[in-house]
């Protein structure tokens, strides 16, 4: 099988693209079904997602905020929430 370009380390899971040949699209369909941001958005944002339990798009959202923005780009997002 050609490799993947996936950057998801959860090699075990069987939706991993490492394990059949259908591509992202069973990943992707499991966590649209589940409410949930696949692990290779949060492997881009940090590499320290190990011991994460909880991948709702809420906590994604917190875990970007207190990994990645920066406090311009936090004051934008909550003039959003807010307007």
């Amino acid at each position: 099988m050609e490799k993947h370009f996936c950057t998801c380390t959860v090699t075990q899971c069987p939706d991993h693209p490492l394990n059949h040949d259908k591509g992202c699209d069973p990943c992707i369909q499991k966590n649209l079904k589940l409410g949930e941001i696949p692990a290779c958005f949060w492997v881009n944002i940090s590499n320290g997602v190990t011991g994460s339990t909880e991948y709702s798009v809420e906590n994604f959202t917190k875990f970007y905020l207190e990994h990645k923005a920066s406090e311009t780009e936090l004051r934008k997002i909550l003039n959003n929430v807010i307007s």
